[in-house]
């Protein structure tokens, strides 16, 4: 035996009596013989990890995490798989999903135009005649890679003909087919409905509807408030599949801007039965509209308790909106915030700051975020923010010096990048300027806490991989390059893991696979750290564990959302 040897059994004995004396009680479970991307600090790999009570109990070689077993411990062996920390998006309006998720089409991800169309067909004859076909945005026709154009009225029409369909790109606009115009009330030579937005009917030279609305959210919500949403029998049932949909894909942990609170109902119970499959913290608070509600606001700012929760449900922040007029429309062009406006603003975010709260706010635009930034400086000189963790989220148009002053202030950039699958559309709004939205590199590089999100399931599709591939290759759905700041591999999975833990209050729980924290993994089927980066979108897990416990198997894909392991 050599001395090299000689030292390296030395050292995994040390190490074993190390791990022994310091955790007296047997693993429940252990992961051996994979790849342990544990996203701590130093980005270190491991062989193996330990479990008890839903915590990392230790990492390391396979001989030194062996010896924390005991005669009831289980084992999975990875067999060179590699696993990482359960994905935490900072911020998905998940709850809002649940109420439509069950009736929903989703084409997140879908890169052929084909494969949607017969998607769509399967849908039709599954549903039966008469029932709606539709989605609530997660894709854009650019995305299809084999035939990037948009449905037409009469191509819908042909497709489905007996029911009614309802396409909702992003927030970018609607493709309907007659049933669908029928019903909404949308006809030739005839006034548009009073409740859509003017000029947002697309029509044609003899007056026609075409079977398009577009006018970003507030010409979308116009059809989309009108769709049927799941039963209230049905409720918990499609809330189960979407938190199935998500451990799918390796989310667990979640940033939710307006907890809808029918739904946060069925995840507190499920809390109490031990049977959550996802952690979700909570963005919400009183925006006003106008400046007689602002009054209104500071009083409720005044009453707002936080963090009454736990590391699954908990109320972590005031936002998305603070004024109302001053919420970017995503499609938009330009801001233009003015004087009054920003003054209403200002008495809002003042009274979170008097009141020591965290603050998650809609910052789209370039001069948008400069007048934020104006207004926050200004609040900082009477109530100092360094602390609370105020949140910029989307940030799609901010610049270095914007960064820098974010940065001294104490913020955070929760960067939301919507050309997954509007680059396309950002490209055609923007020119080359869409190169640079968002700035990924510069934005690392500025040094700010920084993490990945999605803005899902409406604006933005939700698949963590697909965020992750973009983020690496700069290329949206389809695989057309559409940003040319980059980040490397490790600092994309950084961001949607560790540094996302921060923007839920969970830095101690969540975001590694460190001793002592929770016990949120994701077992992949091939190696994020090696696979060639045009195929970090084709990554799937295996398994997901939520607190030690499997939420989903793929090996048992009939896995109840809820089953306890």
């Amino acid at each position: 035996m050599t001395r090299l040897m000689v030292n390296m059994s030395i050292a995994a004995i040390l190490a074993m009596a190390t791990v022994r004396a310091q955790s007296p009680q047997p693993a429940d479970l252990i992961l051996s013989n994979g790849k342990i991307i544990t996203v701590d600090e130093r980005f270190s790999i491991a062989q193996a990890v330990a479990i008890r009570g839903g915590r990392i109990l230790a990492t390391g070689p396979n001989q030194v995490i062996a010896a924390l077993a005991g005669p009831r411990t289980r084992r999975i062996d990875l067999k060179g798989q590699a696993v990482i920390p359960g994905l935490i998006d900072n911020h998905m309006h998940l709850l809002r999903a649940a109420t439509t998720w069950l009736r929903e089409l989703r084409f997140d991800g879908v890169e052929s135009r084909k494969q949607a169309v017969a998607m769509l067909r399967a849908r039709a004859k599954a549903e039966g005649h008469g029932e709606w076909i539709y989605n609530i945005g997660g894709w854009a026709h650019q995305q299809f890679a084999d035939d990037p154009k948009p449905f037409t009225r009469e191509e819908l029409d042909q497709t489905v003909p007996d029911n009614p369909v309802a396409l909702q790109e992003s927030y970018y606009q609607v493709f309907l087919n007659s049933r669908a115009l029928q019903i909404l009330g949308i006809t030739s030579n005839a006034p548009d409905p009073p409740d859509f937005v003017k000029g947002s009917i697309l029509r044609d030279a003899a007056g026609k509807p075409t079977g398009v609305v577009r006018g970003d959210i507030a010409a979308t919500r116009a059809v989309s408030g009108k769709l049927p949403k799941v039963a209230p029998a049905q409720l918990e049932a499609s809330t189960a599949a979407l938190v199935l949909d998500m451990n799918r894909v390796g989310l667990t942990s979640f940033g939710v801007p307006g907890c809808d609170s029918d739904v946060l109902e069925i995840f507190q119970k499920w809390k109490e039965q031990d049977r959550l499959n996802v952690r979700a913290f909570c963005i919400g608070g009183a925006a006003a509209g106008t400046p007689a509600q602002v009054e209104r606001s500071a009083q409720q700012i005044a009453a707002m308790k936080l963090f009454q929760g736990d590391a699954y449900i908990d109320n972590i922040a005031f936002g998305e909106s603070v004024y109302s007029p001053l919420h970017d429309p995503m499609f938009a062009l330009k801001s233009n915030p003015s004087p009054d406006q920003l003054e209403q603003w200002r008495r809002i975010a003042m009274e979170i700051a008097k009141a020591g709260l965290p603050l998650h706010v809609h910052a789209e635009l370039h001069d948008t975020i400069n007048a934020f930034l104006d207004q926050i400086e200004s609040v900082n000189k009477d109530h100092p923010i360094k602390n609370l963790r105020w949140v910029f989220a989307h940030v799609n148009q901010i610049d270095a010096s914007q960064l820098e002053r974010m940065k001294k202030l104490g913020m955070y950039a929760a960067v939301n990048p919507w050309a997954v699958i509007n680059g396309a559309i950002m490209h055609e709004g923007f020119g080359d300027g869409a190169y640079d939205m968002p700035p990924l590199s510069t934005i690392q590089n500025s040094g700010i806490t920084w993490g990945l999100g999605t803005d899902g399931s409406a604006a933005n599709q939700y698949l963590p991989f697909t965020t992750l591939y973009f983020a690496v290759t700069g290329k949206m759905v389809g695989g057309v390059k559409v940003i040319r700041q980059t980040i490397s591999r490790e600092d994309a999975l950084i961001a949607q893991t560790r540094k996302n833990a921060y923007f839920v209050f969970q830095e101690n729980n969540l975001g590694s696979i460190q001793p002592g924290k929770l016990a949120d993994l994701v077992v992949l089927d091939r190696d994020y750290l090696t696979v060639p980066a045009d195929q970090i979108k084709d990554i799937k897990p295996v398994m997901t564990m939520v607190g030690g416990r499997i939420v989903y198997d793929a090996a048992a894909p009939s896995l109840p959302a809820l089953t306890k392991p």
